[in-house]
């Protein structure tokens, strides 16, 4: 099964977590944050390998820690919004 863009998995994050398509601001922010973590974590990948072994499941072995790390740290923002905490 090939992967979907990139672009099609942002826009399936954000519509999982707030229930709605993200605006072309948003898309751009999010595809943003994404480039400023793979950058950050593969300058340090040993912080990368820190994030993913956070928590009590052992982490996936299918992504390169640097590129886990980095969706890991755009599920965060995705799941800290505002938006998505104080849902009505």
């Amino acid at each position: 099964l090939p992967a979907r863009p990139e672009p099609e998995r942002l826009t399936e994050a954000f519509r999982q977590a707030t229930a709605r398509l993200p605006t072309p601001a948003e898309s751009a922010l999010l595809a943003r944050n994404l480039a400023q973590h793979r950058e950050h974590f593969a300058r340090h990948p040993e912080a990368a390998r820190e994030v993913i072994r956070n928590g009590e499941s052992a982490p996936a072995t299918v992504l390169e820690p640097g590129e886990f790390a980095a969706w890991t740290m755009v599920a965060n923002l995705l799941l800290n919004l505002d938006e998505v905490i104080n849902r009505n």
